[in-house]
């Protein structure tokens, strides 16, 4: 069956199963999501419910070569090169993993949508020598080859979806709005879809509000710079803070977390996004030598790191969201969901009344999230739709994302 008829195919069903694989910034492991998606007879999405889920942790020999990639002073082009099509093998052992443990065979899958591993993303423009002189491109790079994949599992697969919306001259992210608003819209409450993993990025849902009307962006680290302080804190015996009881043994150093937020990018209006390439290792080392000099113990550095990220998702509510949105509502998902402490400061510093819990009351586990919403972007393409949100990426136009491996 060729190409065309395998698509005409799979338009003409309304029952559809799929499984999401997410690997985030945080780069602790792999989320699989076994999921079905309902449509109706016009082939809109209808209804999204979560089959099974599962998590790989990476091994430490791998999060230390994807630890190094994501660096220019540590990464090798011969480990990127290998990487790119080893990932795959894991990619497929997690998908193999959430199938096993949902007792559904292979050919039962209609594809595998994956994310992939961001080792460099660029916000903005980057120099570089056109065709009729000097230029700039929009770049980011997601390694784990499609064809390794599709090889190992015999399941068509849907991946590399940030390009076409960097191509549409969008920052290719945040991406996940778009399931969001499938996932989470209401009527008549106004809500905030938060993911914290290893960056944080806030999802706006206005009551009522159409796609258009959708803004997204990122509000700075989410767990990133938390599981390094707590690494070196520790020096290498623990990798994250579990539940935030290291963070609620310590005290936030108040001069050091206002100098932390001076930062310019939490001035920058929206659309906008970062990575680790920002606040990544190095970023980590330089607040830990100053949290040295200054005499800061441990614990309030742990504190102080977490507060940076409570810190940074209130003040981007205040400066872009409350102005012209009503929010009763925040829906917390990621690995930052099951931080109490990072919890607790974060409804501190919003308004009384609000409403701060997590995907798991939606039936949605908080991992799990993400690793849905590609499942329902991969869904999209290959229902031929757009699944990118101009109003949130800055692209020209919606368009259809991801490549296709049969």
């Amino acid at each position: 069956m060729d190409r065309s008829a395998k698509l005409l195919q799979y338009r003409a069903k309304h029952e559809h199963l799929l499984v999401g694989l997410m690997s985030g910034t945080s780069l602790d492991g792999i989320d699989a999501a076994l999921v079905a998606v309902q449509t109706d007879a016009q082939g809109e999405i209808e209804r999204v419910s979560l089959r099974e889920f599962v998590y790989v942790p990476y091994s430490d020999e791998l999060r230390d070569w994807l630890m190094n990639l994501c660096s220019v002073e540590t990464a090798r082009l011969d480990q990127l090169t290998v990487a790119h099509y080893g990932l795959s093998e894991w990619y497929a052992h997690a998908v193999r993993a959430v199938l096993d443990k949902a007792k559904v065979e292979a050919d039962q899958v209609d594809a595998v949508c994956m994310h992939g591993q961001t080792v460099w993303h660029i916000a903005g423009r980057a120099a570089f020598p056109g065709p009729t002189g000097p230029g700039e491109v929009r770049a980011s790079l997601q390694i784990g080859e499609l064809s390794t994949l599709a090889e190992r599992t015999g399941i068509a697969v849907v991946g590399n979806f940030r390009a076409r919306d960097l191509a549409a001259d969008g920052e290719g992210a945040p991406l996940v709005p778009y399931a969001d608003y499938i996932l989470f819209r209401d009527a008549k409450k106004g809500r905030l879809l938060q993911n914290i993993g290893g960056i944080a990025n806030v999802t706006v849902l206005p009551a009522g509000a159409g796609i258009e009307q959708v803004v997204a962006f990122d509000t700075g680290p989410g767990n990133m710079i938390i599981d390094q302080i707590v690494q070196h804190v520790s020096e290498g015996k623990l990798r994250y803070d579990e539940g935030g009881r290291l963070a609620a043994g310590g005290s936030v150093h108040t001069p050091l977390l206002e100098k932390l937020l001076a930062d310019p990018y939490y001035q920058l209006t929206p659309p906008k996004s970062t990575g680790r390439e920002v606040y990544g290792k190095a970023f980590a080392q330089e607040l830990a030598a100053e949290a040295q000099r200054q005499g800061i113990g441990g614990a309030d550095l742990i504190a102080t790191a977490t507060a940076l990220t409570a810190a940074t998702i209130a003040d981007a509510y205040k400066r872009f969201v409350f102005p012209s949105t009503r929010v009763e509502e925040v829906i917390v998902s990621g690995g930052g969901a099951h931080n109490a402490t990072l919890l607790q400061m974060l409804r501190s510093r919003l308004p009384d009344g609000m409403t701060v819990t997590t995907t798991q009351q939606f039936g949605v586990p908080d991992d799990a999230k993400e690793a849905v919403a590609f499942a329902i972007l991969g869904h999209e393409t290959l229902m031929g739709r757009p699944s990118n949100v101009p109003s949130v990426t800055g692209a020209k136009r919606a368009v259809p994302l991801g490549n296709i491996c049969w």
